[in-house]
């Protein structure tokens, strides 16, 4: 039996694979590729919905080709509209810097560092006027505004930064920068990495294939995942919230789990319960240990099977808080400070009986309490936040 194309085993989970053929005549030549991903430092941190693709991007290492991972420092001064039915506020340069160094770092809990080269945008996008203007003279309006996001504002008659319409141009010039073979991204990306194949033959550059990726569903199994609608695991995560979070995903999401993040098929005759277990164990080993994993399980099984707190509950000390002549604490700044939440939202969880000491539920109504009521006793607030309180000395 002859083996499986290499073209095959890359395609595979893959949604788009443009134009037919392409790829395959490109991995037929034997010669390594540049595969690029371009990434937007817009926020800190990176969840399992980005590592759907630096998967991808590891598979096309370990086949022998070359990644190239744009840091869009410079893109990301002007915003991505994809999947946007408005502008968004842009991040400052100095949170584009710091949040450049923190990707990278987490990019490589999936990428072979040694096997990717690293480039920032802005090596070649602070152009001079007349090679911007030489830019813009590649394509027209009408080219850009085919994009589906932007039809949807124009039919609703919201508006459309000029801006923007300079994101597909730009990043689609990197790829005439790193001379891109393939161009890889989530499925909210296809008419950019189109595009960018019409940026290079404008520069007699050979167009780029095109890749696109499933977008991961958040942990809500409705949404896309994202940090700023809280439905998101993120690759840094501690173990026992990694799982935690991991054991919120509905039954029906599973499988895109484990195919898309762990590469593998759900397990077959597995009750869902002990299946999730095995996905979220799967998805903590694969950003931390076995360990790790063994001790986030044993950890969401005190908290909600045995209804315990966790073994090791971290301090927190009372004396900040103390009020009436150091007699008192004041529990909604209390609980502001340690898990940073607003003082209203520690109100209204008190009132709903989302507090406990002990694993008691606090009354409503205490909203102030003898800190020797408090010294030693473990305050819960939710199902996953401890704190062990400590009488000032």
């Amino acid at each position: 039996m002859s083996a499986e194309p290499a073209s095959s085993n890359l395609e595979r989970n893959a949604v788009d694979v443009l134009p037919a053929g392409m790829l395959e005549d490109q991995l037929a030549t034997g010669r390594p590729l540049r595969v690029k991903l371009g990434i937007d430092p817009t926020t800190p941190d990176i969840h399992l919905g980005h590592t759907v693709v630096l998967e991808k991007l590891r598979e096309f290492q370990e086949a022998g080709h070359r990644v190239v991972l744009i840091v869009g420092d410079f893109t990301a001064r002007v915003g991505d509209p994809s999947g946007r039915s408005a502008q968004r506020p842009l991040p400052t340069p100095e949170e584009i810097e710091v949040n450049a160094a923190t990707y990278q770092e987490q990019a490589f809990k999936v990428l072979d560092r040694d096997r990717t080269e690293v480039r920032f945008n802005s090596e070649w996008l602070r152009m001079a006027p007349e090679e911007l203007l030489g830019l813009l003279a590649q394509t027209t309006v009408a080219r850009l505004i085919e994009r589906d996001d932007f039809q949807k504002r124009l039919a609703a008659g919201a508006p459309i930064a000029a801006l923007e319409l300079l994101y597909p141009l730009l990043q689609g010039y990197d790829s005439v920068a790193v001379e891109a073979d393939v161009e890889l991204g989530g499925t909210d990306q296809k008419f950019n990495l189109l595009f960018g194949r019409d940026v290079q033959s404008a520069y007699g550059q050979k167009p780029q294939s095109v890749l696109t990726m499933p977008i991961l569903v958040g942990i809500d199994g409705v949404r896309k995942m994202s940090k700023s609608l809280g439905n998101y695991v993120g690759v840094t995560d501690e173990p026992g919230e990694m799982f935690g979070k991991t054991m919120r995903v509905p039954d029906t999401a599973m499988p895109d789990y484990y195919r898309l993040v762990l590469g593998s098929e759900p397990p077959q005759g597995m009750a869902p319960n002990e299946a999730k277990r095995a996905l979220a164990r799967g998805i903590v080993e694969r950003f931390h240990d076995a360990a790790a994993a063994r001790g986030a399980e044993e950890h969401f099984n005190r908290l909600f099977v045995e209804r315990q707190a966790p073994e090791d509950v971290e301090e927190a000390g009372l004396g900040p808080y103390l009020g009436n002549g150091g007699e008192t604490v004041h529990l909604p700044r209390l609980m502001s400070d340690l898990f940073g939440i607003s003082s209203s939202e520690a109100r209204r969880l008190i009132e709903q009986g989302g507090v406990k000491l002990d694993g008691e539920a606090l009354p409503s109504g205490s909203l102030d309490m003898p800190q020797m009521a408090l010294d030693g006793r473990v305050l819960q607030v939710g199902k996953r936040r401890f704190r062990r309180l400590r009488a000032a000395a």
